[in-house]
């Protein structure tokens, strides 16, 4: 209950802080501003957010100090969001419960808004006077988001998806692109949690990496689960997306039990590399259970 007490905290820190980084509504070019807020405040269940803040939990880190990292994951995610609804891509009408952000302000100003949140969160990472560590390490910081974000890491992904649709991946394939696609940015949110305790050690970092690696995967292949056996009012978004573009999936390949099984070993990978370290860690272990255990 303890845990669970602190991961409500962290969801409700998290809305403050990106309140108070995304510009207001009345700035001019206000409809460019009012898209990125709507991008980013509609909701959401703050997964990365709240790795960010666990890891950093575990090596002691102070909360204000994590809150810049945790608004700049969920803006590249949110960003990353706005992009693949596009026409040009997934071509999707709805999200989080809503109209995608293309659907709301036109196309031109939801790849405005996108540019602009993927901007907006190297600023954070590079300002905000609050992340207490050594010029050296910050600059690593924002080193591991723009690799995890770009054509190695999230971005790769989709482009390997577009690319992937109507095809047959065997299972090699299937999992570097979700390692890009989805997983890259997860580990970076829990590398990014882990930096922002000056002088990390190395040994301790290594394990935190590890479990972001291992729980990014698990969190995509039960996505796969999801959108099968969920429905589209508890998604937030259409459910039978992946099957109806005729995506590559985890259950295609592997079944439905074989995808559950998959998710649920990955799931015990993350947690044994966490074995080193002490309860500090405890919030790690129980994101790690909400992500295979999630509705949606």
């Amino acid at each position: 209950m303890e845990i669970a007490g602190r991961l409500r905290d962290h969801q409700t820190r998290i809305e403050v802080a990106l309140e108070f980084w995304l510009p207001p509504a009345s700035r001019v070019p206000e409809g460019l501003h009012e898209a990125m807020r709507y991008a980013v405040l509609g909701g959401g269940k703050r997964i990365r957010p709240l790795l960010v803040y666990a890891s950093g939990e575990a090596f002691g880190v102070a909360p204000d100090a994590l809150d810049g990292p945790a608004c700049a994951v969920e803006m590249i995610h949110a960003y990353s969001l706005v992009h693949d609804d596009l026409p040009a891509m997934d071509n999707d009408d709805l999200r989080r419960g809503r109209p995608t952000c293309h659907r709301a302000f036109g196309e031109a100003t939801a790849i405005l808004a996108g540019d602009a949140l993927q901007a907006l969160a190297f600023h954070v990472l590079a300002a905000d006077p609050n992340i207490r560590v050594s010029a050296g390490q910050r600059v690593r910081m924002i080193e591991i988001l723009a690799f995890a974000s770009g054509s190695l890491g999230m971005a790769g992904g989709q482009a390997i998806d577009l690319l992937a649709v109507g095809k047959a991946l065997n299972l090699e394939q299937l999992e570097s692109m979700h390692r890009h696609k989805t997983g890259a940015l997860i580990r970076a949110s829990v590398e990014l949690g882990a930096l922002c305790c000056d002088g990390v050690d190395p040994r301790a970092f290594s394990r935190v990496s590890q479990f972001g690696q291992c729980i990014g995967l698990a969190f995509q292949i039960h996505d796969d689960v999801l959108d099968i056996e969920s429905d589209t009012a508890t998604l937030g978004k259409p459910q039978g997306s992946d099957l109806a573009q005729n995506k590559p999936t985890y259950p295609r390949l592997l079944g439905l039990a074989g995808a559950k099984e998959a998710a649920r070993k990955l799931h015990d990978e993350a947690i044994s590399a966490l074995q080193p370290l002490d309860a500090r860690a405890d919030g790690l272990r129980s994101v790690a259970d909400f992500i295979v255990g999630r509705r949606n």
